[in-house]
């Protein structure tokens, strides 16, 4: 940690919808410096995450970049012991756990949020609740027409938390479906998720409980402002430098 606990900064997607907003909000707060942006289309910014950090002194990267670039940023700046907050979807489960191996080496730490508003934290643990006493869901994505990975990270997250309560039960297993598999969902962990791309929604997810007789949704709609996610991400980054290894979801965070 740089001298009076300022944590400097690095944005992976400085111009981007949530990035600019992120930059602007760690810029002005007193216990944070942005010291970097990265966006291969701005002139100001640096062009790629090693440029960035191996040019100025950061202590964490926040990456709100896109599915294809955000492995390869987090491992550059593990690389470099530099920490990392994880905006970006389209991450595995198999992917998180090489980060995480790579973390605990590096002895820094990494927290992953498919969302990082508090109200999406609130539908994790909400879920994860649910599930201790309902056996059946299952889970629907719903996104603009033009997002390019399914399901989003913040129903694959939803997914596989739920998984770290039980598994649910199914009355036909998947492998017994009559007609197309595919009109089941994917199954992520053990819950079927079913992601639809469509016009006018941002990012949608909703977890549908059941039983003899009743139903239960849990439902998360983002709107078309980035400002639900800055409060939830700031957290993370100032939560970061305490941490080793990989914390997956804003809600491990709140009290």
């Amino acid at each position: 940690m740089p001298d009076g606990d300022v944590i400097r900064v690095c944005v992976a997607g400085v111009t981007g919808w949530t990035g600019t907003a992120v930059a602007a909000a760690v810029a002005t707060a007193d216990d944070l410096e942005l010291t970097a942006g990265v966006a291969r289309s701005d002139p100001a910014s640096y062009s790629s995450v090693p440029d960035a950090l191996d040019a100025v002194a950061a202590d964490v990267l926040v990456d709100y970049t896109s599915a294809a670039a955000v492995k390869a940023n987090v491992l550059a700046a593990l690389e470099r012991r530099v920490g990392v907050v994880i905006g970006s979807s389209g991450l595995s489960a198999e992917e998180y756990s090489d980060i995480d191996a790579l973390a605990r080496a590096q002895g820094v730490g990494v927290i992953a949020a498919g969302n990082f508003s508090i109200t999406a934290a609130l539908l994790l643990r909400f879920a994860a609740d649910a599930a201790r006493h309902l056996e059946a869901w299952e889970v629907i994505d719903y996104a603009s027409a033009a997002k390019p990975d399914a399901p989003s990270g913040t129903s694959r997250e939803l997914a596989e938390r739920l998984d770290e309560v039980n598994a649910p039960a199914l009355a036909v297993p998947i492998d017994e479906v009559l007609g197309a598999r595919e009109a089941r969902g994917a199954t992520v962990a053990t819950t079927q998720v079913h992601s639809l791309r469509l016009p006018s929604f941002t990012v949608s997810t909703e977890a549908v409980f059941a039983a003899e007789g009743e139903r239960l949704s849990i439902r998360h709609d983002a709107g078309e402002s980035a400002a639900p996610y800055i409060a939830g991400t700031l957290l993370a980054i100032r939560a970061v430098p305490g941490r080793v290894g990989l914390t997956r979801g804003l809600d491990r965070l709140l009290g």
